[in-house]
């Protein structure tokens, strides 16, 4: 007979696998640590383990200045895993495989329209699934994939997985997640591409060890990803952050988003093409225009200032309600100095001065790549260790 003790016992040694099949080699006082069990219940199970040769002792490296033994490490017995992340934008789809510290062992983008072509972009980012695996040699019939983490450039409703804004008005009622899964063979969890920006930064780029950070994705659009108390904040809805869409302009064009006016019709990077191209023989574009901003152009970086002003307006409003530690500016708007600037400006105007003390604003350390270091970030915490297949 099963009596609670024993379901209890068996559901603490499964937290204890699980967490060891997710992560880097770690010690006894961290795993307790990490799963809020008491340590003589970790030293327990980790005996037990032990013994059945399903997790294995490692030693660490050497403590600084000769400050004893180097510490032991328990990890997994055999290959620990892989994580998979998909990235899909406007125009791009990017996959990486990688291992649990998210170096990628393998990785791909390919080009494409994927506001207006759903099916075929999922069809597309399965094929580059099964490459990158194939690439990396692992087979996801023997070796253990861990998870399979996606983001895509609009809201997700975060409790039914469905795409609800017009913002991607073609795929409005699919769910994505459940369309990768069905090609893949095993669980996909999706989530707007800002949010995975923010979790990118926080776990691997700009915002390390900060728990209140603004994740600006600044390129042809604009959105924001919110880690508030180290925890992504999605909203009630999934659209939480979506300050591209916030009312710049009582009279401006209606958006793609149903209103009128949006910050992002004002001053996302496609607009800010369609103001500059008049006084250019060349063709532009967002990256061009980056360019021409590296190389000192005074008319680009006089709109990219002006541009960062007015996203950093919106901003200010923001941080004076939710007072984070940190903004990082991501995609490709980092690489320009005028626009952070800009931000930094409207920043110091408009936010409480307590507010704007506190705070700092910062170019993303993993720029176009924070999509899909984001996809492998929630990979790797929301999937249990599990084999998959494809």
């Amino acid at each position: 007979m099963t009596t609670p003790e024993s379901r209890l016992r068996v559901a603490n040694r499964s937290q204890v696998l699980d967490l060891l099949g997710r992560s880097a080699p770690v010690s006894r006082a961290e795993l307790a640590q990490r799963t809020g069990l008491s340590r003589s219940t970790v030293s327990s199970i980790v005996q037990e383990l032990l013994a059945s040769e399903q997790i294995v002792e490692t030693t660490g490296a050497a403590l600084p200045r000769g400050g004893g033994r180097p510490p032991s490490l328990l990890t997994v017995n055999g290959a620990p895993g892989t994580l998979v992340g998909v990235d899909i934008g406007h125009r791009h789809v990017r996959v990486a495989v990688a291992d649990l510290a998210a170096k990628p062992l393998a990785e791909h983008e390919i080009r494409l329209d994927a506001d207006n072509s759903p099916i075929e972009t999922i069809d597309r980012a399965a094929a580059l699934v099964r490459e990158c695996l194939a690439t990396a040699g692992i087979d996801p019939r023997t070796d253990r994939v861990l998870g399979v983490g996606m983001g895509i450039p609009g809201p997700v409703d975060p409790h039914s997985g469905i795409v609800v804004s017009p913002i991607l008005a073609n795929w409005i009622d699919l769910t994505p997640g459940d369309e990768l899964a069905r090609r893949l063979g095993m669980p996909v969890h999706v989530e707007n591409d800002a949010n995975l920006g923010a979790l990118a930064e926080v776990a691997h780029g700009a915002a390390r060890d900060v728990d209140d950070v603004i994740y600006v994705k600044a390129s042809s659009g604009i959105g924001a990803g919110l880690i508030l108390a180290g925890e992504l904040f999605r909203g009630v809805t999934g659209i939480a952050g979506e300050i591209g869409h916030v009312r710049f302009d009582e009279n401006g064009p209606i958006c793609r988003c149903g209103n009128r006016g949006c910050l992002e019709k004002a001053f996302g990077g496609s607009r800010l093409v369609e103001l500059l191209q008049p006084a250019y023989a060349e063709t532009l574009s967002v990256e061009r225009l980056l360019e021409l901003a590296q190389e000192g152009d005074i008319r680009v970086n006089r709109i990219l200032d002006d541009a960062g002003r007015a996203v950093g307006r919106v901003l200010a409003d923001l941080c004076n309600h939710l007072n984070p530690a940190l903004i990082v500016v991501g995609d490709t708007m980092r690489d320009s100095e005028s626009f952070v600037l800009g931000i930094k400006d409207s920043i110091d105007r408009f936010t409480q001065p307590d507010t704007a003390a506190a705070l700092d604003v910062v170019p993303s350390e993993l720029g176009e790549n924070a999509g899909v270091m984001g996809a492998l970030v929630m990979a790797n915490s929301a999937a249990p260790a599990r084999a998959g297949t494809i």
